[in-house]
C-alpha cells in the first residue's frame, strides 16, 4: 500500500503561461543588469537555485548567499506581482486525481516534490487553492539537486507517518525526464504525466511505472493499491 505520494507542480499540477520564467527574467534585468543569454535557461525540471546559479555563472556573478538570497526575495515579489494579470490553470484532471487520493479509505499522506523554491511553490499553489491539499514537501530551498530534494521529500514524509517507508510506498508524480529520475534516485514508483513540456514518447524512453496523458486517465486506487500499468500497457 502507497503511503506517500509526491507531486510536481509546474506541468504536472498548475501551468502559470510561463509567469515563473517572466518573474526570472525581471529579476536578472531590474536587480542584476543583466539579460544576455536569458534564452539558453532550460526550465523544465529544473531547480531554482540551479537555474541562477547557471546565470551567475554565464555573469561571472558571484554565486554568494547574499546574492541568491538577493535574487529570491526580489523573485516572489515578481511572481506574486505577474500573477495577477494570468489567470492559473489547474492541469487536466489533477484536482480531481488529489481529492480522489483523500477519499479513500486508507489516504495517503500527499506531499511536493519541486524544484521551485518553498515561497515560490506557495504562492502559485495558493492561487490556484491547492496550497492546502499538502501536508510536507521538499523545495528548491532544501537542496540544489532535484534528487535531493526528492530525498528531503521522502524524509519528512517519514518524520510525519512516523514510520520509515519501503520504496514501493511512495509515488513520484511529474511531468518530466527529471520526475521520474529523482522517483528512481529514492527508490520509488514513477507515474509520468503529460501535461507539461516533455512529450509522451520521451517520457516512455524512461519507464515509468505509470505514463498517462492526464491524471484523469488513472485511478487513485490503482496507484494506491499498488497495481501497475506499464508502458506497454497503456
Amino acid at each position: 500500500m502507497v503511503r506517500l505520494v509526491l507531486f510536481d507542480i509546474d506541468g504536472t499540477l498548475i501551468r502559470t503561461g510561463g509567469v515563473g520564467v517572466r518573474a526570472f527574467k525581471r529579476v536578472f534585468e531590474t536587480e542584476f543588469g543583466q539579460v544576455d543569454g536569458f534564452e539558453k535557461l532550460k526550465f523544465a525540471g529544473r531547480t531554482d537555485r540551479s537555474l541562477v546559479r547557471e546565470f551567475f555563472n554565464f555573469h561571472d556573478i558571484p554565486a554568494t548567499p547574499d546574492n541568491f538570497g538577493r535574487f529570491f526575495d526580489r523573485y516572489v515579489f515578481w511572481l506574486d506581482h505577474l500573477l495577477n494579470e494570468r489567470r492559473i490553470e489547474i492541469c487536466r484532471g489533477a484536482s480531481e486525481f488529489i481529492e480522489g487520493l483523500l477519499r479513500l479509505p486508507h489516504s495517503p499522506l500527499l506531499g511536493l516534490l519541486t524544484g521551485n523554491i518553498r515561497l515560490g511553490a506557495e504562492i502559485k499553489l495558493r492561487r490556484a487553492g491547492l496550497w492546502g491539499r499538502f501536508e510536507t514537501g521538499g523545495f528548491a530551498d532544501d537542496h540544489e539537486d532535484r534528487n535531493g530534494i526528492a530525498a528531503v521529500a521522502k524524509g519528512r514524509g517519514e518524520g510525519v507517518l512516523g514510520v520509515p517507508l519501503r520504496s514501493d510506498q511512495v509515488v513520484v508524480i511529474g511531468d518530466t525526464p527529471h520526475d521520474i529520475r529523482c522517483a528512481r534516485a529514492i527508490g520509488a514508483k514513477a507515474l509520468a504525466v503529460g501535461t507539461g513540456g516533455s512529450s509522451m514518447e520521451e517520457l516512455e524512453g524512461y519507464e515509468p511505472d505509470w505514463l498517462v496523458n492526464g491524471l484523469d486517465e488513472l485511478s487513485p486506487d490503482t496507484v494506491v493499491g499498488g497495481a501497475h500499468r506499464n508502458k506497454f500497457s497503456l
